[in-house]
């Protein structure tokens, strides 16, 4: 098959998802694909007088490493040659209308967030993942959280507190602040006193103008992937220090994932039961990936969010996830595509 593997776009999550895209592309070459790797906000940069021309070539020119700091964004924007507003480039829809599907490899932003995913669906672009739906409530938290509630799914208690609120105070602390729909915990901390507070929405305000404060729970962090609708075994995150933020996602060292975990069968059996009940009340397909924390004091599972697009990077969670149910990093990338073709 001719595959667009769509990845960087103008999200924070930028570096990360140009690191899963070309891993993509490479291990659906290796399947016997033509896969072009194509960024979401530059389009395709080559020459071509009919885009099914640019399947021939491979270009991995545009892979990158993880930097621990955020993408700039504002210079991103400035190494743009096209004069408008677009959020995408001017080709993209072009492009990937000649490929027999466009496997997303987007993190955050554009790429999780469903516009995209409708606008491919009007045009009549085939695509990986979850549609339109699925990915606009999961990556909006708030709206997340309130699934959760509705079919019964525990979560820590929250608000949605806006930039012009007048009161912006939040009952509890410690706490979590974290912008409502941006991922790879940018713009997210945890605040154990007023002024640390403060400067959490501060900081979250950066990125949004929404903010999701929730309780801070205590515990075990574990991930649980879905894939085809069936839960992979859990991972549990261990950050060397402080939390799963940014650095400790991506940089090498920063944290232990195990995998499997040494949770009693019982609790295994609930994260993967609730990932699935997750995943369902979120209208998601194909590939998903769930955040949990286990309460120390009660052992209680709470579901923080779904990541409707998680990494598929070398340190990337639903990877390794399927490594340990037998599936390789080749094989997973295959069954997304085969998946993703049933939808259409």
């Amino acid at each position: 098959m001719d595959i667009v593997v769509l990845c960087g776009g103008l999200s924070m999550e930028r570096d990360v998802s140009i690191k899963s895209g070309t891993m993509i592309a490479k291990a659906l070459r290796e399947n016997g694909h033509r896969a072009v790797l194509v960024d979401a906000f530059f389009g395709y940069k080559g020459e071509y007088s009919d885009p099914k021309e640019i399947f021939e070539e491979e270009n991995d020119d545009i892979a990158s490493d993880i930097s621990s700091d955020i993408p700039d964004l504002e210079a991103v924007k400035a190494m743009r040659k096209q004069d408008n507003d677009s959020r995408i480039g001017d080709n993209l829809m072009e492009v990937c209308r000649a490929a027999d599907i466009v496997f997303f490899a987007l993190h955050g932003g554009d790429g999780e967030d469903g516009r995209l995913q409708a606008a491919f669906d009007i045009a009549g672009v085939r695509y990986t993942g979850s549609g339109y739906m699925g990915s606009a409530i999961a990556m909006n938290k708030a709206a997340a959280k309130d699934m959760f509630v509705r079919h019964g799914i525990l979560t820590p208690e929250g608000k949605v507190i806006s930039a012009d609120d007048i009161d912006k105070s939040y009952p509890c602390l410690p706490c979590v602040v974290k912008p409502k729909s941006s991922g790879s915990s940018v713009g997210t901390s945890i605040a154990h006193n007023d002024r640390e507070y403060e400067k959490a929405l501060e900081l979250a305000f950066k990125y949004e103008n929404q903010v999701l404060v929730e309780r801070y729970i205590k515990g075990r962090e574990v991930d649980v992937g879905v894939l085809c609708g069936k839960a992979l075994p859990p991972i549990e995150i261990r950050p060397k220090s402080g939390f799963f933020d940014y650095k400790n996602k991506y940089q090498d060292g920063c944290t232990d994932e195990i995998c499997p975990t040494d949770f009693p069968d019982e609790t295994i059996s609930q994260l993967m039961d609730i990932a699935v009940r997750v995943y369902k009340a979120l209208y998601l397909e194909v590939y998903a990936r769930m955040d949990f924390i286990i309460e120390e004091s009660t052992g209680k599972i709470y579901c923080l969010e779904a990541n409707t697009l998680p990494g598929m990077t070398p340190a990337s969670l639903l990877p390794k996830e399927a490594k340990v149910s037998g599936i390789s990093y080749n094989e997973l990338c295959e069954t997304i595509v085969r998946e993703s073709l049933k939808r259409f």
